[in-house]
């Protein structure tokens, strides 16, 4: 079983919630203590959060279900692309499309325009002008660049894992109005009983990010048996980000 260390979180800086103004009054059983005008949170409830998410997440991949990562903020974006790939699951990581889950006919049929348009020697380029094949090119490089992470996806997915629920939250009252389980990484400001399952840490920290969706992707790999083996020189926070304090980076937000 895929395990997150209370080491490991601390290390990562998981333990910073917001200022307290901004804290969300649900969020309380999930706060250890108040210092310095910042609610730290408990990382105990961290760790269970997270065992309960993965137990359900394995849950879905045995029945051969499919999950939809979810992480469109800066922070996130480029560590949910590379765990979703790694384990082989789909994601949506450039501006949420309104629809994407409610309306999945239509997202379907942009996917079908995609792959037309990506087809080699398509009938869509014959006998146009070089304007319009310029058009055809840019409309191509907007739908891959909106749809490269669900394009092989046929069906809504099975569960979502999400990186921010505030950020996100069209995202999640999409999934809970079609009934799909969510999974979320919820920092201090979010109501977590928006989603199913939620994962309170911070959710702005880069190094959190990587630890908790990439031990995410490792329950996934675990049920299938492939190798969650990573390459140390794939991650994508560098040794300049991982040194900042991320005590440092909450006050500057702040």
């Amino acid at each position: 079983m895929a395990l997150i260390k209370f080491e490991d979180l601390l290390d990562t800086g998981a333990h910073f919630g917001h200022v307290t103004r901004k804290w969300h009054p649900n969020y309380k059983p999930y706060v250890l203590m108040e210092k310095n005008g910042v609610h730290i949170i408990n990382l105990d409830e961290t760790i269970s959060s997270f065992k309960k998410a993965t137990d359900f997440i394995q849950s879905v991949v045995k029945k051969n279900g499919e999950i939809l990562f979810i992480g469109t903020k800066k922070q996130a974006k480029d560590i949910v692309q590379q765990e979703a790939d790694r384990c082989g699951m789909f994601y949506i990581v450039e501006r949420w499309l309104g629809g994407s889950l409610t309306n999945f006919t239509t997202i379907k049929k942009s996917i079908k325009r995609l792959k037309s348009l990506e087809k080699e020697g398509s009938s869509l380029y014959e006998n146009l002008t070089k304007k319009e094949a310029q058009m055809l090119n840019r409309e191509r490089v907007k739908l891959s660049d909106q749809h490269r992470g669900i394009k092989d996806m046929r069906k809504p997915p099975d569960a979502v894992v999400i990186v921010d629920g505030q950020y996100e939250a069209t995202a999640i009252k999409e999934a809970t109005s079609m009934n799909i389980p969510t999974v979320a990484l919820v920092d201090s400001n979010t109501d977590p009983n928006i989603v199913d399952f939620p994962i309170p840490a911070n959710d702005d920290s880069l190094r959190t990010i990587q630890l908790i969706i990439g031990s995410v992707a490792d329950s996934i790999l675990e049920v299938k048996g492939e190798s969650k083996d990573k390459k140390e020189t794939g991650s994508i926070v560098d040794d300049k980000v991982a040194n900042v304090s991320t005590e440092t980076s909450k006050e500057e937000e702040e």
